[in-house]
């Protein structure tokens, strides 16, 4: 193998590595209060205090997937695309997908008559299967980077802003203002939604946004937002239960692609770009960051996706109190599960990977690897 080039990494912010650890926190509470049946029935005229307080939580954590994206944006719109970086991707991705789902039937949490061909071919071809669906977007999106990333840096400011609020209005407000399903509408799980996401990230990175450069001004944003969610809902079902209309948009609001959870995630966002983090403090987050992503391929997996509620008592959460005791430790505990294991698959993959390249075809395959990496840096070095 050719000998490597020093590269000067440019210093993580912890700040960012923060809002990712508590994103991916919020997307364990979503989990467990939608899979957990705790959310209250829209349709019905009385909904507990449990269910109300679950919707409570859930409108304030609906942020959490656009958020996550837009952390990624932030740093994909100024880095270059690397072949070897999306296939460690997507060993990651299958490894989770094998290893959790092999268990999950070999101890029985997947019965018998589950566990189809459907279902190994979803643990095999994760991706194109789309057992995680934010992977199969995230995946896209990070192989069509070479076009999108040199193509955002060479706009002028007036041109990303046209393009991105041409995009936003199609994707985003038209869906947010109209009493109806769109037929284009992939409520917010989607490739085309995650470019307007990461076109907004890359904006924000490369020419500010003045009107939130102060926290309250974030902070009331990302409130309003969480309660314009909150209010959309209880305004459709009253409407719903008076007239029996909106039955198919009661819930349009909590959709990714929805107006308030957008502009909640951004307020949330340029939050925490203005929150300075030093010491020990920001060491412990920069060395816990870089798992969060094991943490979603760990309990979304296909295999255990219906049933770590249950362990984690989502069947006893019957009052206000315990809904949100209950959601709390199940996501600080799915989150540190999450966190471990991904260390020692991290341990494992590399030393599987080292000695892959010890033998001859390792090492083939390791240099056309870093030949493929060397290719598009130049090339973006000449764009």
């Amino acid at each position: 193998m050719e000998k490597q080039q020093r590269v000067v990494k440019k210093p993580r912010m912890a700040n960012l590595e923060l809002l990712r650890c508590i994103a991916m926190m919020m997307v364990v509470t979503l989990h467990y209060l939608g899979k957990g049946n705790l959310l209250g029935d829209l349709t019905q005229e009385t909904m507990t205090g449990a269910g109300i307080a679950a919707w409570v939580l859930e409108g304030f954590c609906l942020v959490a997937v656009n958020v996550y994206m837009l952390i990624s944006g932030y740093f994909l719109c100024e880095s270059s695309f690397k072949p070897s970086r999306l296939l460690r991707l997507m060993l990651q991705v299958w490894v989770y997908s094998v290893g959790i789902g092999m268990l999950a039937r070999v101890f029985g949490i997947v019965p018998l008559e589950e566990a189809d061909i459907h279902y190994f071919l979803t643990l095999l071809f994760p991706i194109s299967m789309n057992h995680y669906w934010f992977m199969t977007v995230y995946v896209f999106l990070y192989a069509a980077l070479p076009l999108i990333g040199m193509g955002v840096r060479r706009m002028s400011k007036n041109q990303l802003k046209t393009a991105l609020l041409v995009l936003l209005f199609f994707f985003c407000l038209l869906k947010s203002i109209l009493p109806f399903r769109l037929e284009t509408d992939g409520q917010g799980y989607d490739v085309l939604w995650y470019l307007c996401v990461f076109l907004t990230a890359a904006y924000i990175r490369r020419f500010g946004f003045p009107l939130l450069g102060k926290k309250a001004r974030s902070l009331c944003l990302y409130a309003a937002g969480c309660l314009g969610i909150l209010a959309e809902i209880a305004l459709l079902r009253f409407g719903y239960l008076k007239t029996g209309s909106f039955g198919l948009i009661l819930k349009i609001s909590t959709e990714y692609n929805h107006l308030f959870p957008f502009l909640a995630s951004v307020g949330l966002f340029c939050l925490f770009l203005q929150i300075r983090i030093s010491g020990k403090a920001a060491g412990a987050v920069l060395r816990i960051a870089p798992y969060t992503l094991g943490v979603y391929l760990l309990h979304e997996n296909i295999g255990v996706r219906y049933a770590w509620q249950a362990w984690l008592g989502a069947e006893a959460a019957n009052t206000p109190v315990r809904v949100v005791g209950y959601t709390l430790l199940a996501a600080v505990a799915v989150f540190f599960c999450g966190v471990l294991a991904d260390a020692l698959r991290e341990l494992f993959t590399r030393g599987f990977l080292g000695l892959l390249l010890k033998t001859a075809p390792g090492k083939a395959a390791g240099g056309a690897i870093q030949r493929l990496d060397g290719v598009f840096a130049a090339g973006e070095k000449q764009a």
